[in-house]
């Protein structure tokens, strides 16, 4: 790595930490916002979300970038935003009703799903240890169904439709500001018709609960598009590995914050089910390191 790599790498590693830290702590943030419901909440977070990034652009001259968006990536997008709304929600329920532990299972396992993804819908061959650590993954999945008596569904919706959100955005090849704002507006008119509704009934909590209840609700677009915008800071200036590596802090604070604030029960089973998680990932990743060194790939700023 040259020395102006290495310049860009050390801030960039840095962007990287915090937004996984700011990931990582969302499981602390979410239960602020009772007592609205967690489709209240994913409503007010999308809705929110696309009037910073509107302003975002307003601010960085992005507009353009928008406007240039083919019909083909807009179609593509409009998927994905049903695949982000799908996973925004599943994770705002899983925190808000006790199974922090269980969400942080799902972005565990999310790299290794979407690696199994690229085996079946790109036609991708999986190398040796790839194979093992996505049979791995499987085995830990069997062992914590027989364990809680049912497949955990949170875990598993959350991995999969991340994975099939990251697919499909990877497709489209659209800046990370940009692609965001397109499908909080396809969304949009969703969420404003459901907190429309929420009104009309008497039951909507952001004119209800007091003041602060409201600013935290809108507060919800800060908190979605920061980190964001940390991360996108950190994938121009660090090689892949690097936020290969950085990406399994958010769940290892999220299960921190499961077993240690939430003291939810992670007895036996459980420890073995993620121990089963975590040597896949150690497999996985190793190989990662491993081939972009033999590779010799070096990602540079882009732009």
């Amino acid at each position: 790595m040259t020395t102006a790599a290495l310049r860009e790498a050390r801030p960039g590693t840095l962007y990287g930490v915090a937004a996984y830290l700011m990931w990582g702590l969302f499981p602390l943030f979410w239960p602020l916002l009772e007592p609205a419901t967690p489709a209240e909440v994913l409503a007010h977070r999308v809705l929110w979300s696309l009037i910073v990034l509107a302003v975002l652009l307003q601010l960085t001259r992005g507009w353009a970038a928008v406007r240039a968006v083919p019909a083909a990536q807009v179609r593509q997008l409009s998927l994905a935003a049903v695949l982000l709304a799908t996973n925004w929600g599943t994770y705002i329920y899983g925190v808000n009703s006790g199974q922090v532990v269980e969400t942080s299972l799902g972005y565990f396992i999310n790299p290794l799903v979407s690696v199994a993804l690229g085996v079946v819908v790109l036609g991708e061959r999986l190398r040796r240890a790839q194979q093992v650590a996505v049979a791995a993954a499987m085995v830990a999945v069997v062992v914590l169904t027989v364990a809680n008596g049912r497949p955990p569904y949170i875990a598993l919706v959350l991995a999969f439709s991340f994975g099939c959100y990251g697919l499909l955005k990877k497709q489209a090849g659209i800046g990370a500001v940009a692609s965001l704002a397109i499908e909080t507006a396809v969304l949009a008119p969703v969420a404003a018709l459901y907190v429309g509704w929420l009104a009309l009934r008497g039951t909507s909590t952001f004119a209800s609960a007091g003041a602060g209840h409201a600013l935290l609700l809108a507060s919800a677009g800060v908190v979605t598009a920061v980190p964001l915008l940390a991360f996108g800071a950190a994938a121009t200036r660090v090689p892949l590995t690097t936020l290969g590596v950085l990406q399994y802090v958010a769940p290892i604070l999220q299960l921190l914050i499961g077993v240690g604030l939430r003291h939810e029960p992670f007895g036996p089973s459980r420890i073995v089910g993620f121990v089963l998680v975590w040597i896949a990932l150690a497999v996985f990743t190793a190989d990662l390191v491993a081939e972009r060194r033999r590779s010799g790939l070096v990602v540079t700023p882009i732009g």
